[in-house]
């Protein structure tokens, strides 16, 4: 019989470890790690900010050689040139790197010069914006679209008393029309009697092309609370059947939970007037300064007293406004000044036709993680009051509570009375509301503001 033939199969060949390994990231990446720094630096040379700006986050060799001056300053002096300056900003530019050549620059210090040029130019672009006043409230207008698109956000930053600091990003913020709502909440947040101080900062981020990461910004101060010494003065401010508020200061609470000393949430509400400066434009350490203004000019005969103010409020809870109004033409005779203080009536309780219903309940929602609840007889007001020369000249955020007082007995209304009373360093305010049961609404009867002689008298280099 013919022998047979073996049949020898063909089986493919496995790659070894070894070779997996060589292939692998980690492998190419030490292979990158061994290329010489100069071919590195060149091969970036070739990138973008944006993705020079990402590439820093891959490791610390990365972010060395992505943070290298000669890379920076080649794109900051392409992004000049590319800007159509006028010949001023451009001799700016010019004698800048002048006044740099043949210094040492720390590392970082070009890229960190072609941020803040970027935004400074974002700046200009939109500071016409800002000079876009409304008529009713005399703040800029589009203060919310500008710090949009700056994209400024705000973090706190939490020192326990141990020493021990954690900054917190921004959980949502609701923006209103003179004024927006900011709530931090989370599991993460610290027990509150073991907070030493509360640093609350505006921070701009520069728009980069970089998804996932966060983008290069600065920080600017805008409060440093002392919490030991506001928890011992603050008093419950309303509750419901989970949280209690408590108000620390004008314009700040915290939710804290009934069954545990631990914060459910922080609340700061920030009026609009000069609000895109004091986000941006102050230091890490250092809060923005108001420039000083000259006395505005003041009737010749002081004993006429104040005249020409315009009062611009808003009462609104954490997602809803509940009212707006504007008062114009508010003055206070020189016999009208007592207790040292300054009286302006906007909504006088006998004038009927002054009183002002409102959109909605005097309440104040708010939500954690996945529990949420409602506080009642409780809101947020914004009040800008403006001077004769239609200046803001007492603004203020915060929120306020709402208290049932005894009325005298009223013809024109037999419902329940409440009071909503603010008081701070610079003036108070007086709502009188009535709750019309058949109806099922709130009117506002009664609204005085008043402001103290003393911020008058600074004002006006008056002697009231």
């Amino acid at each position: 019989m013919e022998t047979r033939k073996a049949i020898i199969p063909r089986v493919r060949p496995v790659r070894t470890a070894k070779r997996a390994d060589k292939s692998s990231p980690a492998s190419t990446l030490n292979y990158m790690e061994r290329m010489p720094s100069e071919i590195l630096i060149k091969i970036l040379s070739y990138l973008d900010a944006s993705a020079l700006f990402s590439i820093s986050h891959v490791n610390k060799l990365f972010y060395q050689l992505a943070n290298d001056n000669a890379l920076w300053k080649r794109i900051y002096i392409e992004f000049n040139k590319n800007k159509k300056w006028k010949h001023e900003r451009m001799d700016k530019v010019l004698l800048t790197m002048a006044t740099l050549e043949g210094r040492d620059q720390a590392v970082g210090f070009w890229k960190l010069l072609h941020f803040k040029t970027v935004a400074s130019c974002d700046m200009n672009k939109w500071k016409r914006y800002l000079g876009l006043i409304s008529r009713h409230t005399g703040l800029p207008s589009q203060t919310e679209r500008v710090l949009k698109n700056l994209h400024v956000t705000w973090e706190l930053t939490v020192s326990d008393k141990s020493g021990r600091e954690a900054t917190f990003e921004l959980s949502r913020s609701q923006f209103f029309e003179t004024s927006v709502t900011l709530c931090w909440s989370g599991g993460c947040l610290p027990d509150y009697q073991q907070i030493s101080t509360l640093q609350l900062h505006g921070v701009r981020r520069i728009a980069l092309n970089c998804p996932g990461l966060k983008k290069p910004g600065w920080r600017s101060l805008m409060a440093k609370l002392d919490m030991e010494t506001l928890t011992k003065s603050a008093q419950v401010f309303g509750q419901d059947r989970l949280v209690e508020l408590k108000l620390l200061q004008p314009g700040f609470i915290i939710g804290i939970w009934k069954d545990q000393p631990c914060l459910a949430f922080l609340m700061f509400t920030l009026h609009f007037h000069r609000l895109v400066e004091k986000s941006i434009q102050g230091s890490s350490v250092c809060p923005y300064v108001e420039p000083m203004d000259n006395p505005p000019f003041d009737d010749i005969d002081p004993e006429y007293g104040l005249h020409g103010y315009q009062l611009h409020i808003v009462l609104h809870d954490t997602a809803w406004e509940i009212m707006s109004g504007s008062f114009s033409q508010l003055f206070c005779r020189r016999t009208q000044i007592c207790d040292g203080l300054i009286q302006l009536t906007a909504i006088s309780r006998t004038n009927l036709s002054q009183h002002t219903p409102l959109l909605g309940s005097i309440t104040l929602p708010w939500r954690c993680e996945a529990l949420q609840g409602t506080v009642e007889n409780c809101c947020i007001m914004s009040l800008t009051l403006l001077d004769e020369s239609k200046k803001p000249f007492w603004c203020v955020s915060s929120p306020v509570s709402m208290k049932p007082v005894k009325m005298l007995t009223s013809y024109d209304y037999d419902g329940e009375h409440f009071l909503i009373h603010y008081q701070d360093s610079e003036g108070q305010v007086k709502m009188d509301f009535v709750w019309m049961k058949e109806q099922m609404q709130f009117f506002l009867i009664s609204l005085v503001v008043y402001v103290t002689t003393c911020k008058v008298n600074k004002h006006f280099s008056r002697d009231y």
